[in-house]
């Protein structure tokens, strides 16, 4: 008989619906029956595509055996962490106190008030001998403590809460030591452990470092605009350029790129960029789209192009629904019960759809082999050809292993709209539709931009977090930041596919960070915090400022208050820029890789947030023209009808206006 998570609208919740474990969702029922029988709260924390969740699950939630001791000690609670990130970072944070590491599934073991005491991450059924216990004695373990060690366990608990509360408060949080020449020696330092071999950072696992990459591109930005820096700057720009094209060119190439489909999966298992967990994230892929848009721009280089393109093409095609203009938040790893299945190819599967010669020559440039790169055989298409004339000579291959993939049994797709990940991916798509010269994208972009405005929008500019036929959850801060910093990114460009339409945008972010400021403001300390003032109460209000696969919103909130001022000059957003900004000198000095999306906003504001303001020019398709071909800065472009404005083209940089130009000729002298 199905639980009580069969009536649940999360996709990652039903899944787990005819467990025997007899699961709640997180709420008010649960926390009062764990208090009145005084038993443990057991929070087990997943997300729909996540390949070691549904190990667990089949390994443990379905046993009768397991499920009998966790519904006899326990009371059990799934929750899915994509709509409920604020008890996913409470958890997280306390059991990576706990085990010093975190991931999924999230197990954690709380008081019937929710203060966590003990958890971990994945457990097997039985002992393996490879030091892990196995779940059901741990389930004992914990039982047992908790009836005979109470007071330990509360002691714990108190010092999590306290310690919770106390990652609130930044490192030097107020000492102004990030000048310039601090964010260059930032870049510097995050440069240094880059693997050059490979790309990327660190050894495996590897995590497309999307907001790092963009740091640096940032930083080399910066550096054009100081050559006061010592004379240091040019070892360092060369520098960044390597970081920045040898990772982009191992992920582009790996298997951590769908080489056939297009879109990214969420990260490498190797340090080749080979094997990845095969669950597809669209936060991932937003925040990618962009970056690689970008470095189209910035190096010219056709792999980029064409990666960002495909994997723009691929979440039109299977991620965007077509009642809402949203965007599905992932695909799983596993199809048919087996991780991968979906995307792995042997030799003979290529040459029964190429044929013998075509075929061999496909697998050659993708590593396709009798033995396999991954598991029985199987192997994931990883681009070893180094020409890129190779890899567009095989584009009708592709097209065609696409077809005949798409007759496979497809991975689930979690249907649910974020606003937080559509916004990242609204803003790539705003990106790729200008760097690619696509109005579709672009289109795309507005249309779900303005979506989320108009029916996910409440009281006083209010937002939702999630639609899922209908709106819900109260937005957090993410949902907040990403759809301004998404706002903000039409506001700049729409002007170039719609002349005039660009207010609008810029007025939506000043209601949006209005919103923010009255309902997650800190008025005793810097920073905002993760969920609002009305929000459910729990154990600890927390602030974020560490970026991991997505920014911090109080990252993305930089970059709103920064451009905000110098696109309307009120003096709020910049003392909102100032404030906030100071909590960033400790983490920046100490370090500087947790942070980047933040140190990215900071560089863009010290190089001077560049307009273009357009006057008189009806036909603005020579001014894009130029925009996206021969420049890579970040330029906003306005169209403006106000008096005071001279006919023609005005670059502003700051607070500093040039001299207008009454060509893009002449506008190319100012740049």
């Amino acid at each position: 008989m199905p639980n009580r998570l069969a009536a649940e609208s999360s996709l990652y919740l039903r899944q787990h619906a005819d467990n025997p474990v007899n699961w709640y969702p997180w709420g008010e029922e649960a926390l009062k029956k764990a208090s009145e029988e005084d038993k443990p709260l057991l929070v087990s924390i997943g997300y729909s595509s996540c390949h070691w969740c549904h190990v667990m699950a089949h390994e443990s939630f379905e046993n009768d055996y397991i499920a009998g001791l966790m519904n006899k000690h326990f009371v059990c609670v799934k929750v899915d962490r994509e709509e409920r990130p604020d008890l996913d970072q409470i958890y997280m944070e306390s059991v990576q106190m706990i085990a010093r590491h975190g991931g999924w599934p999230l197990n954690v073991f709380c008081f019937p008030d929710g203060r966590p005491f003990f958890g971990g991450t994945y457990f097997p059924p039985e002992d393996r001998e490879n030091g892990m216990v196995p779940w059901p004695q741990l389930l004992m373990r914990v039982r047992d403590y908790y009836a005979r060690e109470r007071d330990k366990l509360e002691e714990n608990a108190g010092n999590i809460v306290h310690n919770l509360a106390a990652m609130n408060t930044p490192v030097m949080a107020g000492n102004d030591l990030l000048d310039t020449a601090a964010l260059v020696r930032a870049a510097g330092a995050v440069a240094e452990n880059h693997d050059d071999d490979f790309g990327g950072f660190g050894d495996a696992p590897k995590f497309p470092p999307s907001m790092t990459l963009d740091f640096l591109l940032e930083t080399s930005r910066l550096l054009q605009t100081r050559p006061d820096l010592d004379g240091t700057e040019n070892d360092l720009q060369e520098r960044l350029s390597r970081v920045i094209e040898t990772t982009l060119n191992g992920m582009a190439h790996g298997g951590l790129y769908d080489q056939v489909g297009g879109g990214f999966t969420r990260y490498s298992t190797d340090r080749f960029w080979l094997i990845p967990h095969f669950e597809k994230m669209l936060y991932d892929n937003g925040l990618l789209l962009r970056l690689y848009s970008r470095a189209w721009r910035r190096y010219r280089n056709p792999l980029y192009r064409a990666v960002a393109e495909e994997t723009a093409d691929w979440a039109m095609r299977e991620m965007r629904s077509p009642e809402t203009g949203l965007f599905s938040a992932s695909i799983d790893a596993d199809s048919e019960g087996v991780e991968g299945k979906f995307y792995l190819w042997t030799p003979a599967e290529v040459q029964a759809v190429l044929g013998n010669d075509e075929g061999a020559r496909f697998c050659q440039a993708y590593n396709i082999t009798e033995e396999g790169n991954f598991e029985h055989g199987k192997s994931n298409p990883a681009l070893t050809a180094a020409e890129f004339s190779e890899r567009e000579a095989l584009a009708d291959a592709r097209k065609q292993l696409l077809e005949a993939r798409e007759k496979r049994v497809r991975p689930a797709t979690d249907p649910k709209h974020l606003v937080s990940w559509n916004s990242l991916m609204i803003s790539g798509l705003a990106e790729a539709g200008f760097a690619l010269d696509r109005p579709d994208l672009f289109a795309a972009a507005r249309e779900a931009a303005d979506f989320i405005w108009d029916r996910l929008r409440f009281d006083e500019n209010r937002l939702k977090a999630l639609y899922h036929n209908r709106p819900e959850l109260n937005g957090y801060l993410d949902d907040y930041a990403f759809f301004g910093e998404a706002l903000l990114t039409l506001n700049a460009l729409t002007d170039l596919f719609e002349p005039g339409s660009s207010s609008a945008y810029l007025e939506r972010v000043e209601a949006i960070a209005a919103a923010v400021e009255a309902h997650f403001s800190d008025p005793e300390a810097v920073g905002y915090f993760f969920t609002s003032d009305d929000h459910e109460a729990l154990v600890a209000r927390r602030k974020e400022w560490w970026d991991n696969a997505m920014p911090a919103g109080n990252s993305c909130l930089l970059h709103v208050f920064s451009r905000l001022y110098v696109l309307t000059g009120n003096e709020r957003h910049r003392k909102a820029y100032a404030r906030l900004r100071k909590a960033y000198p400790g983490f920046a000095a100490k370090m500087p890789q947790g942070i980047p999306h933040a140190l990215s906003a900071i560089a863009a504001d010290d190089a001077g947030l560049a307009v273009l303001k357009v006057k008189g020019v009806a036909d603005l398709s020579e001014v894009a023209a130029f925009l996206r071909d021969h420049t890579w800065q970040d330029i906003r472009v306005q169209v403006t009808h106000a008096p005071e404005q001279p006919d023609g083209y005005q670059l502003c940089v700051g607070a500093t206006c040039l001299e207008p130009a009454t060509s893009v000729e002449e506008l190319k002298t100012r740049l």
